[in-house]
């Protein structure tokens, strides 16, 4: 079983930065093949952020609605995911969830891939 644990999320200015963690345990970190972040806003559906591979030389995937803007990396000593998130807007205001998966696919953006799922932590963008 994987338990993941999410922080860093938080009330921000537009413009601002955030950076968020996902601790994972119960199982070797290097085994979470790919990991990634989704997030949901009110009224709306889970949405695909972000995603880094632990093979094929820790490719990166990003949505278009945060590309150039969000940056998600790995630190398998410290069994973390982080997603570094700069130049915040408004619409970036959602629950963000780390997940993560022991499959290798090819595909990235579905959340029903992923098996392995936090309890969310809020990002709040507002003025």
């Amino acid at each position: 079983q994987v338990q993941l644990v999410e922080s860093g999320g938080g009330l921000v200015q537009p413009g601002g930065s955030l950076r968020l963690s996902c601790v994972a345990s119960g199982r070797t970190f290097f085994n979470l093949l790919t990991m990634g972040w989704f997030r949901q806003a009110p009224g709306k559906e889970r949405e695909f952020v972000a995603a880094v591979n632990n093979w094929g030389g820790g490719t990166t995937y990003y949505a278009d609605s945060v590309k150039g803007r969000f940056t998600i990396s790995r630190d398998n000593a410290k069994n973390t995911l982080y997603l570094q998130m700069n130049s915040l807007k408004l619409e970036d205001t959602a629950v963000y969830y780390c997940a993560a998966r022991t499959a290798a696919k090819n595909s990235y953006t579905t959340a029903g891939d992923y098996g392995y799922w936090g309890q969310g932590t809020q990002v709040t963008v507002s003025s």
